[in-house]
């Protein structure tokens, strides 16, 4: 299994998505400084599930064959980041932070999503 599980890791294709999954978690965690919104309690949010969302991007390259199942999380993740505006408590969703956690929660949504189904083909194979 764990031959499997290597071999499915080294294709590009599921490289690409951890190297992705990666980087939407630093973007993530790095937002309210970059957009501008540090002083929102939405900054603590992101940061948090930012950091989660890199880990997890961590262990899809690094260590596929235990944390290929965690798609879902990524795209949780990425749910969450897209409703944190309007759902934390007392963040004033601007324009800013609404596009930025819209964009990014979408991509990371997506990814775990991809990432789901590589690891259904994966153990089909």
């Amino acid at each position: 299994m764990r031959a499997h599980a290597a071999e499915v890791s080294a294709k590009p294709a599921l490289q690409a998505v951890e190297g992705l999954t990666l980087l939407t978690g630093l973007y993530l965690a790095i937002s309210p400084w970059v957009v501008g919104f540090n002083g929102n309690p939405l900054a603590i949010s992101n940061l948090v599930t930012g950091i989660a969302l890199a880990v997890l991007g961590l262990g899809f390259g690094s260590a596929y064959e235990r944390t290929f199942g965690m798609g879902w999380a990524a795209a949780g993740i990425g749910a969450w980041a897209i409703i944190a505006p309007w759902a934390v408590q007392h963040a004033s969703a601007t324009t800013g932070t609404i596009v930025s956690n819209t964009i990014t929660g979408a991509i990371a949504f997506l990814l775990g999503l991809v990432t789901r189904a590589m690891a259904a083909r994966s153990r089909r194979t």
